[in-house]
């Protein structure tokens, strides 16, 4: 009985809505998930994998390099030709992510209003300008400006593609499909590490022309200009894409039903402000946040400062661009591998603890060892071990698009998660003081502590979401639903733009 009045009652809500859209003059058209064959969703999904994921790969490659330039160019008398002293260095990095701190949350919302593929290519183009024009800097202050504005444009990226993939891809392939764009860090950079060591080669047998750290700014920023222009036409949600039919976009958006986060199909621009309160006094949105900082900061500290901490191995300028490749490969390989078992549940975060603990052991044994170039190969091998904590940023983002429901409130713990990883970053960097130069023994000391708290945030996490699973469960076997009724029932208050708490039948994946 009390299963025939919880489908009524989900029944008679949906068509109040219906009624609603009707009276204001809204054309209503449900999609459901059986409304198509599995074929045809295969023959989608494939064609969405050729579209989205070679371009988003790019993209977000060259954002990557764009942001991290400078930790090469620091290599070519970059700090030298432009003055820099004491902190200054350190600035170019926390000031960037201080601006797409403050610039991330209006952002997103004009992405809710307007539109997230041209939106972003917009700012890929005008961060593409800004990071060329780096090239012209010659003092601190105008490196510091050139910054500002690079984070102000730079901080829509993330964002949109969590967006993005929430709106094509079922939960069960948000991380494998993330992971793939998320290789671009290292395996674009590999690209990227070559261009600019074969820049800093010429300049370096070429002492009379263009200087190596201006010439890999001209290289990046007309990487990215180039590349908003293909972004322009082919990036974005189903609602946006030119390269999908009407029926096609129907088919993509009945294709994610079952996520029960909600679909673009219907046009949501309300901001809704029960859902920005919830985004506040949800527990999981803190773990994340904490979580974030705490991977953040090694991770902003190493990037701007791990050219300079394998010199301090012995290496030269060139050898260091040469010698992190293999580091870059380790970490594709990991990321796919990680990519792959992602496909089975309950396992994403039992994945995120595994690849805390090599980073933690190089980083304790980098701070311990003897400041002696005849150690540099062990010391190499140790900074090695860190290449498997890049993948951890990219599966708590994961979080967004897999556990959060209601289009505001996503956009919401977007932002948070973002201001963390911004707060993280920006901290990162201030670890590495002049004085400690060239090891960096105490950054290292803290870079460690922060991977041991962050491995105890994600396992206190881990439990708590699978309480709330199995506290869920329970109610509806109390209610007499079965897993197919719940499963149905979830996609259903998802459409209707309910969150992942408001929604009884919601069931969060880690």
């Amino acid at each position: 009985m009390s299963n025939q009045a919880t489908s009524l009652d989900e029944k008679k809500s949906i068509s109040d809505e219906i009624v609603s859209q009707f009276e204001n003059g809204e054309q209503v058209d449900e999609v459901h998930e059986s409304d198509y064959s599995e074929e045809q969703y295969k023959k989608l999904l494939r064609k969405i994998d050729w579209y989205l994921l070679p371009l988003m790969w790019v993209a977000y490659g060259v954002q990557q390099a764009d942001k991290t330039g400078i930790s090469t160019q620091a290599l070519f008398s970059f700090r030298q030709d432009n003055h820099l002293v004491g902190q200054q260095y350190s600035w170019l990095s926390t000031i960037f992510y201080l601006s797409y701190m403050v610039f991330e949350f209006p952002m997103s919302f004009v992405m809710q209003r307007v539109s997230v593929g041209k939106t972003l290519s917009a700012l890929m183009f005008l961060w593409g300008i800004i990071v060329l024009c780096t090239a012209f800097a010659h003092n601190f202050a105008g490196l510091m400006i050139l910054r500002t504005l690079q984070g102000l444009f730079e901080c829509t990226i993330s964002p949109s593609f969590l967006l993005i993939i929430g709106t094509w891809y079922r939960t069960n392939e948000h991380a494998s499909r993330s992971i793939i764009w998320g290789t671009a860090n290292s395996g674009f950079g590999i690209i990227v590490s070559l261009c600019m060591y074969a820049i800093g080669d010429s300049a370096t047998k070429h002492d009379s022309g263009l200087a190596a750290w201006k010439g890999i700014s001209f290289f990046l920023g007309g990487t990215t200009i180039l590349l908003s222009i293909f972004c322009w036409f082919l990036l974005g949600t189903p609602r946006e894409v030119a390269w999908v039919s009407s029926e096609e976009r129907r088919i993509a958006q009945a294709r994610i039903v079952a996520n029960r986060t909600g679909t673009d199909h219907h046009k949501r621009r309300q901001w809704k402000k029960d859902q920005v309160i919830e985004a506040f006094i949800d527990p999981s949105t803190w773990f994340l946040f904490c979580s974030v900082v705490l991977a953040g900061l090694p991770n902003g500290g190493i990037s701007s400062f791990g050219s300079l901490v394998y010199t301090s191995f012995g290496f030269t300028a060139l050898q260091t661009i040469l010698y992190d490749i293999p580091r870059q490969v380790a970490s594709i390989i990991w990321f796919l591998l990680v990519g792959y078992l992602c496909r089975f549940p309950r396992l994403r975060f039992w994945l995120m603890l595994f690849s805390i603990v090599p980073g933690f052991i190089g980083l304790v044994a980098l701070s311990l060892l003897p400041d002696s170039t005849s150690y540099r190969w062990i010391k190499f091998g140790m900074y090695f071990m860190t290449a498997t904590n890049n993948i951890n940023g990219l599966l708590l983002w994961m979080h967004v698009p897999s556990n959060v429901g209601g289009r505001t409130k996503k956009s919401a713990v977007s932002s948070i998660m973002f201001i963390a990883y911004c707060v993280g970053n920006a901290g990162g960097s201030q670890f590495f003081l002049a004085k400690d130069a060239p090891q960096y023994i105490p950054a290292l000391v803290a870079c460690s502590i922060c991977l041991g708290l962050e491995f105890a945030f994600i396992l206190t996490w881990r439990f708590y979401l699978a309480y709330q699973n199995y506290s869920r469960d329970k109610a509806a076997e109390a209610s007499g639903l079965t897993p197919e009724q719940v499963k149905e029932l979830g996609a259903m208050n998802g459409e209707k733009d309910m969150t992942d708490r408001q929604n009884p039948h919601f069931r969060y994946s880690y």
